[in-house]
C-alpha cells in the first residue's frame, strides 16, 4: 500500500544535467520542488582524481544535484560498468539521509536498474523524448523502454506523436502533457527590442542532428542582406559541419534567464529542423516560447508542429520558400498573432502543468484509489 504523504521525497533521474539547457525537465522539477523534497540525479561523472565510486552532491535552487563520481576519464553513462555500484551507493546515500521512501521520476530507461533499487512508493517515466532515435542512443535502450513502460505506475508524454507511439503499447496511466511555457518570462523580449540596421533571423536551442543545416545555409543565401543567428550549444554533431557564412552567427550557449534578450534581436523566429527519425516525434517548446517573445515563427513541418501550431506559425520546406517566408511575416500583424495565440498558451503554461501531474500523482497514492477514481487518461 502506498504512502500518502506528498512530503516523502522525489528522485528524478535525469541524462540531462541540471544546469544545462533550461527545459522540460527542470521546469517541471523546479515546480515539484515547492512541495516536497527533490534529489536531482544525473549520470556518472569521470575525474581522474577520484579514487573510487562515490556519490557527490549539491545544491541547486530547489533541487539537490546528485551524481556518482567514479575514477578515470571519457563520458560515462547510466548502465555503463564503470557506474555499476550507482544503485548501491545511491541508495546508501539516501538511507543516510533517512530519505528511504520515496518516488522516483525517470527521464531516461537507462537508469532503470537503478530506480527499481531504490524501491520507489511510485515510479513515473516522464517521456520527453523518443531517446532511442537520437544519435549515439545507447545500446539496449529499446527493451529497457519496453520494461519501463511495463513497470512505472504513471507515464507522461511530452507530445502527440510520442503519446500515439507510448499509449499504442501501453493504453493504461498514460497521460499526455506536451511542453510548455513560461509566457511571462519570454515576454519579457517585447520591452527589449530594439531598432537594428539588417532583419535578423534567429534559432535558439541545442544544435545537433535534428537541425538541416543545408536549409540553414541556405536561407542564409538567400539572404545574403540578412543576419540568421543560432544561440544554443553543440551536440553529437562535429562543429566543422556547420554552415559558414558571413551573415550566419554563432551564439553558443545562452542562459535561460538571458533567452528574452537573445530574441530581443530576432525579428524572425525559425525552427528549420530536419525531417529525419530523430523528429519524427518532437514537441518542440520554442515554438511557444518564440511566441510569448512576440516573434512570427517559420517553421519546417515537423509533425507535432503542423499539427498543433499549424495555424500559428508559418510552414515551409524548402530553403527559398524559408527565406520568402522570413520576408512575408514580417508583414503580420504582432497584435493579431497574439490574439490567436493566446487560448493555447494558457492551456500550456509550465504552472498549470506542473498542477496537472502533481494531482495525477496524488491521485495514484491514495490507498483507496481504484481504476474509476484515477484521472481520466489524455488520448
Amino acid at each position: 500500500m502506498r504512502n500518502n504523504s506528498s512530503d516523502s521525497p522525489l528522485v528524478v533521474i535525469s541524462h540531462l544535467r541540471w544546469d544545462w539547457v533550461w527545459q522540460r525537465p527542470q521546469h517541471l522539477v523546479s515546480r515539484l520542488a515547492s512541495d516536497r523534497p527533490v534529489f536531482y540525479v544525473e549520470e556518472p561523472v569521470a575525474t581522474p582524481t577520484c579514487p573510487a565510486p562515490r556519490i557527490v552532491s549539491q545544491p541547486a535552487g530547489p533541487v539537490v544535484r546528485v551524481w556518482l563520481e567514479v575514477p578515470g576519464t571519457g563520458t560515462v553513462l547510466f548502465g555503463a560498468d564503470r557506474a555499476g555500484s550507482y544503485a548501491t551507493l545511491l541508495s546508501t546515500w539516501l538511507e543516510e539521509r533517512q530519505q528511504t521512501r520515496c518516488d522516483v521520476w525517470l527521464y531516461t530507461p537507462m537508469a532503470l536498474e537503478i530506480a527499481e533499487a531504490l524501491g520507489p512508493e511510485l515510479l513515473v517515466y516522464d517521456v520527453m523524448d523518443d531517446l532511442a532515435s537520437f544519435k549515439g542512443a545507447p545500446t539496449g535502450l529499446q527493451l529497457l523502454q519496453r520494461r519501463l513502460l511495463e513497470r512505472a505506475d504513471v507515464v507522461f508524454t511530452g507530445g502527440r506523436s510520442l503519446h500515439r507511439g507510448v499509449v499504442s503499447r501501453r493504453p493504461h496511466g498514460t497521460y499526455l502533457f506536451p511542453s510548455g511555457v513560461e509566457t511571462q518570462h519570454y515576454a519579457q523580449s517585447r520591452g527589449l527590442r530594439t531598432e537594428h540596421d539588417i532583419p535578423v533571423a534567429g534559432y535558439v536551442g541545442v544544435i545537433d542532428e535534428r537541425l538541416d543545416l543545408d536549409l540553414v545555409a541556405a536561407v542564409a543565401d538567400e539572404l545574403p542582406d540578412w543576419e540568421i543567428r543560432l544561440a544554443g550549444p553543440v551536440t553529437k554533431i562535429d562543429e566543422s559541419s556547420l554552415p559558414q557564412r558571413p551573415n550566419i552567427l554563432y551564439l553558443g550557449m545562452q542562459p535561460y534567464e538571458l533567452l528574452p534578450e537573445v530574441m530581443a534581436g530576432f525579428d524572425v523566429a525559425l525552427m528549420p529542423f530536419a525531417l529525419n527519425e530523430a523528429t519524427r516525434a518532437i514537441s518542440p517548446t520554442k515554438t511557444l516560447e518564440y511566441l510569448a517573445a512576440g516573434l512570427p515563427v517559420v517553421s519546417t513541418r515537423v509533425p507535432d508542429v503542423v499539427a498543433d501550431f499549424g495555424a500559428l506559425v508559418h510552414l515551409v520546406d524548402t530553403g527559398p520558400e524559408l527565406a520568402e517566408a522570413c520576408r512575408h511575416v514580417l508583414t503580420h500583424s504582432g497584435d493579431a498573432r497574439d490574439r490567436k495565440a493566446a487560448p493555447t498558451q494558457q492551456r500550456h503554461e509550465w504552472d498549470t502543468i506542473a498542477a496537472e501531474m502533481a494531482q495525477i500523482l496524488t491521485t495514484w497514492r491514495e490507498p483507496q484509489a481504484n481504476e474509476s477514481q484515477r484521472p481520466e487518461e489524455s488520448a
